[in-house]
């Protein structure tokens, strides 16, 4: 499964593929782009760090134009490597699995079927994932991964 979310509006999408290859991930950020946000200057992906999940994907997917074109509207963020909690999506998955995907399902297409019905309620229902974690919390829990900026002191310019 691949799941789409968008954190500021009530939004997700969720891809069931046979596989989880580099050419899947790929077809799902080319729908990303053209299929669910065709007007946005600047789409912004937050990632964990599967070895699928690149810029390479894309032009194993596709033609370097094509690939190109896709991934000029897309901007990569990955989370640190051992804090999948960081990312939002995480928490939706285990909101799918707690609604939909605690029992056995016992076909593909049914698979399928329960997914479309579970993410068209709760993208009616406006559901959004009420994120809690703060910057500052980050910094508490995790701080060689999200260090305070070093202060920027000002150097006067010189005048001709």
């Amino acid at each position: 499964m691949f799941i789409f979310l968008d954190a500021h509006r009530p939004w997700r999408k969720v891809k069931v593929t046979d596989r989880r290859t580099a050419e899947d991930f790929a077809i799902c950020r080319r729908e990303l782009s053209d299929v669910h946000f065709p007007e946005a200057d600047r789409i912004r992906v937050v990632l964990d760090n599967l070895s699928t999940h690149s810029s390479g994907a894309l032009y194993q997917a596709f033609p370097p134009c094509e690939a190109r074109r896709v991934l000029r509207r897309l901007e990569f963020h990955y989370v640190p490597k051992h804090a999948s909690w960081l990312n939002m999506v995480e928490i939706e998955i285990g909101v799918l699995r707690g609604q939909c995907l605690d029992r056995r399902i016992a076909t593909p297409e049914q698979l399928v079927s329960e997914i479309a019905a579970w993410e068209r309620q709760r993208n009616a229902t406006r559901a959004q994932v009420k994120w809690m974690f703060t910057t500052e919390k980050a910094r508490a829990k995790m701080g060689r991964a999200y260090p305070e900026p070093a202060s920027i002191k000002a150097h006067p310019t010189k005048e001709s």
